[in-house]
């Protein structure tokens, strides 16, 4: 096993590892550092499902364009190193180590007391401002108004993607106050993007006025035969499944307020080089970075040992029913194995019933265990107990799924001997980041 690096340590140490929301402790600890956050150029992204996604293609399309771009996600599949990332590389272990202790330096020495993703997001800040990015695409952690991401006064840009039920114990029990915390990164008198489908679009659109925030509506991209119709063109577009559509417009209609503001032309007059039109991104390096854009772990289709597998990080009910709907479209009536794992606080029984019966509520309802695996089709659930904290054990699942469920040690040994035209890993991204971190 390899050993934790100085940065892991003060992050995992108990005193860290835990959630805190609130902007006290990060404001704290940037104006310590100086304030880097208020020297970038900052693109700021909440929601439920899409905000990496979204992330990504924003990143490749700047990238492109010869923009020095950092990016700030979370979670991270095997290192926290991903998480701070300039021009699509991982911030060095051996600065990231010194970044991060100094940071934790400061934070004992005047009793700050901060979190791990305080002291990651204040160490996103740092590095982006000493590699002096030109944009910076900044992903919320949880939430959005108390998420120590939203220290930012004048984002270029704000983005929503969709919303949905999830951490209500943290953000609210309805679709309604959960999109009002996320409507938290809005600022007044600055650019606001969401999709006019988006299921909250009253209260996003009524809590971004109220805010003082200026609205620009998306309208999704249909998506066929993985290419992207754009004014009536198929667009080569590497991300799969027609759900991405949302997300590519929410990054298209933002990189269209961007070039608007007059931001590029001031960053190329900087000396920005590599960008072929005063004040735009051309539609050409928009074609080439949707062709070239990845995100792992979602809908990402590979082979192991002969067998196909799917890797996808679902980890709530509308990503789940985001994956049904593409096994449905691209899988139907084959045999389907499910290796599946998930944290404690996430809403599994839904999850599991869209992939199962097609339905949030299939699990929710009464029905007899033979009956389940009756009606199951063909498809096969192996549930896989990962280490990490607060993840879901077997013997904790509802009698209703255990009875149909196969407790699994061995994912590779399911891979392998699949009995099945097409494996799928799901759900946790810790889970799938344990188990392929030695296979890619």
């Amino acid at each position: 096993m390899k050993n934790q690096s100085l940065a892991e340590s003060i992050l995992t140490s108990s005193g860290k590892f835990h959630i805190e929301l609130g902007l006290g402790r990060i404001k704290k600890i940037l104006e310590l550092l100086g304030n880097p956050e208020k020297d970038l150029n900052i693109i700021h992204i909440a929601g439920s499902n899409g905000k990496g996604s979204t992330c990504a293609i924003l990143e490749e399309i700047f990238v492109q364009a010869g923009f020095k771009t950092g990016k700030f996600t979370s979670p991270h599949l095997f290192s926290y190193t991903e998480r701070i990332t300039v021009n699509k590389l991982p911030i060095s272990d051996l600065e990231f180590d010194f970044i991060v202790e100094k940071i934790s330096a400061l934070d004992e020495e005047f009793k700050i007391e901060l979190t791990e993703f305080e002291i990651l997001t204040a160490a996103g800040f740092l590095y982006f401002k000493e590699k002096a990015c030109d944009i910076v695409i900044l992903e919320t952690g949880l939430g959005g108004r108390l998420d120590s991401t939203n220290v930012i006064e004048k984002p270029l840009v704000s983005i929503i993607t969709s919303i949905s039920l999830e951490h209500k114990e943290r953000l609210g029990d309805t679709i309604e106050k959960i999109a009002a915390e996320k409507t938290g990164i809005v600022k007044k008198g600055c650019p606001v993007v969401f999709l006019k489908e988006n299921k909250a679009y009253k209260t996003l659109a009524r809590e971004t006025q109220k805010r003082g925030g200026i609205i620009h509506e998306a309208e999704a991209i249909e998506i066929e035969d993985n290419c992207a119709i754009i004014n009536g063109e198929n667009i080569e577009f590497a991300l799969k499944g027609r759900h991405q559509g949302e997300n590519l417009a929410l990054a298209l209609k933002a990189v269209e307020v961007v070039n608007k503001s007059g931001v590029l032309s001031l960053l190329k007059n900087r000396g920005c080089s590599g960008i072929s039109v005063a004040d735009a991104i051309d539609f050409n390096t928009v074609k080439k970075a949707l062709s070239s854009v990845r995100w792992r772990f979602r809908l990402e289709e590979t082979d192991y040992n002969g067998t196909k597998i799917l890797v996808d990080a679902c980890h709530n009910p509308d990503g789940a029913r985001v994956l049904a709907e593409y096994l449905d479209e691209n899988y139907k009536n084959k045999r389907i194995k499910f290796i599946f794992g998930c944290l404690k606080n996430k809403d599994y029984r839904k999850v599991l019933g869209y992939l199962f019966g097609g339905d949030e509520n299939y699990f929710t309802v009464p029905c007899s265990a033979v009956q389940k695996s009756v009606k199951l089709n063909g498809r096969e659930l192996c549930f896989y107990e990962f280490d990490y904290p607060n993840a879901l054990k077997y013997e904790d699942l509802p009698p209703e799924i255990k009875e149909v469920a196969k407790k699994s040690a061995d994912p590779f040994g399911e891979m392998s001997d699949a009995g099945a035209d097409l494996v799928v890993v799901c759900g946790s991204i810790y889970m799938l980041g344990q188990i392929f971190k030695d296979f890619y």
